[in-house]
């Protein structure tokens, strides 16, 4: 519900349509794009390493992040700031991570560890945006929805290890 609170940490577009993120809001949305991208970057690794049996999930994981990369970018986009389709250092990290565990061990079920340590980030970051000052309504509930099914996903996988 708009309330006058929020409506004044609301900006809209210089045209008057939609409300756009304030700048808090805007940088926790570029954050979360960011570890989005990285953790992208080293699912589409991990597909391309992970064992036969364990691919369908990295797949399940690596599709997850590139919907929620598309919705995010285009969440930016509306607000007028520039995506970051490279992400941060870190994709660089997980993605040789993830090769050279692959010239020493399988991709498989083992890494589900690492994989709930990473997307732990990635949660934080999500809540982080949810909670940031001046975010649009559609936007949080919209981040809400991302966040549930990045936990549904991981609750799905949970009885691996």
């Amino acid at each position: 519900m708009l309330t006058p609170t929020t409506a004044s940490m609301m900006l809209t577009t210089p045209e008057g349509d939609a409300p756009m993120a304030a700048p808090d809001a805007a940088d926790a949305l570029l954050a979360l794009q960011r570890r989005t991208v990285d953790a992208l970057t080293g699912y589409v690794k991990m597909v391309e390493k992970a064992e036969p049996e364990f691919r369908p999930v990295a797949e399940r994981f690596r599709a997850l992040h590139d919907r929620h990369n598309a919705a995010l970018t285009a969440m930016l986009i509306r607000h007028g700031v520039e995506p970051d389709a490279d992400g941060t250092f870190m994709g660089t990290v997980n993605k040789a991570v993830v090769s050279l565990r692959a010239l020493f061990d399988e991709i498989d079920e083992d890494v589900m560890d690492s994989i709930r340590d990473g997307e732990n980030h990635v949660l934080e970051a999500f809540d982080e945006a949810i909670g940031a000052s001046g975010m649009p309504p559609a936007d949080v509930t919209e981040l809400r929805d991302m966040r549930d099914e990045l936990t549904v996903l991981l609750q799905d996988t949970r009885h691996l290890d």
